[in-house]
């Protein structure tokens, strides 16, 4: 059985930067998924922070599911984004549905300039009554504060030069297991000063030590940099080595992220039959 297989290049508009992610569109003589062993076994033989599947439900809708090397993910936004300028060069449609398992419904939009505009419900992050030990550990920049969201814990720096610098002991972060770590600043003072925030994102217990560019973790940074600095509309930046740039928007209870991409490579899976 041969699979199309896609590598694109996330939130960014040049190769070798952003976030890369696998797409495998089921063909849609398959009425089911593969089986979730081999989703992860591919996930791991494409050795990318996720591979996204995507299967056909209906015109400009289908259903999606995301797994790292190491396991299947709850939401992913770069995948999805991958996904999406896949799916919309191969299917021209005005916008794209995707059904989750976990977190809904998720629609896509091509804005006239060319970024693909992400619907996501806000995933708000709270101070926790108790921090845990090992995260301000394996810190070498203490934070000014610490939240927590479903997905992760946030530590808040006053100075993006901290989130730059910062490195975190990766034993002591795969211990908070299941929550990743997102450290973020205020952009000011940073690059050109474009950005009104960054961050940098670390998940060893769930795909990698540092994730290039993570979309989903901005459906709670944007809401809480918009409150911070009283805006609705974002630009936002992930400082890893490969850097990604992201546009936010607060739609109510759900946020807007934007993006761009590139396509690195298409070929396909040759399975056994």
């Amino acid at each position: 059985m041969k699979l199309d297989l896609f590598q694109v290049d996330a939130f960014t508009n040049r190769l070798f930067a952003g976030n890369a992610a696998a797409v495998v569109p089921l063909p849609v003589t398959m009425a089911d998924w593969l089986p979730d062993a081999l989703m992860l076994q591919i996930a791991q033989e494409n050795n990318l922070s996720e591979t996204a599947f995507v299967k056909r439900l209906g015109a400009g809708h289908y259903q999606i599911r995301w797994f790292s090397p190491l396991c299947e993910i709850d939401f992913c936004g770069h995948a999805t984004l991958a996904a999406a300028y896949v799916l919309l060069q191969r299917e021209p449609v005005a916008s794209l549905r995707f059904s989750t398992l976990k977190v809904g419904d998720l629609s896509v939009v091509q804005g006239q300039d060319g970024w693909l505009d992400m619907n996501f419900p806000a995933r708000l992050a709270t101070v926790q009554a108790e921090v845990p030990a090992a995260l301000l550990q394996a810190l070498n920049h203490q934070p000014v504060a610490v939240l927590r969201s479903e997905q992760a814990w946030f530590v808040v720096y006053d100075d993006a030069t901290q989130v730059a610098t910062l490195q975190p002991d990766m034993t002591l972060l795969k211990t908070l297991w299941p929550f990743d770590v997102v450290a973020t600043a205020p952009g000011q003072g940073f690059a050109a000063g474009q950005y009104d925030f960054v961050s940098r994102y670390f998940w060893p217990a769930n795909g990698g030590d540092e994730d290039p560019v993570t979309g989903s973790i901005h459906a709670g940074l944007a809401p809480y940099w918009a409150a911070r600095l009283d805006k609705t509309e974002l630009l936002a930046y992930q400082a890893s080595s490969r850097g990604g740039v992201l546009r936010c928007a607060l739609q109510g209870e759900r946020v807007q992220v934007s993006g761009q991409a590139r396509l690195y490579l298409q070929g396909q899976i040759d399975l056994p039959a």
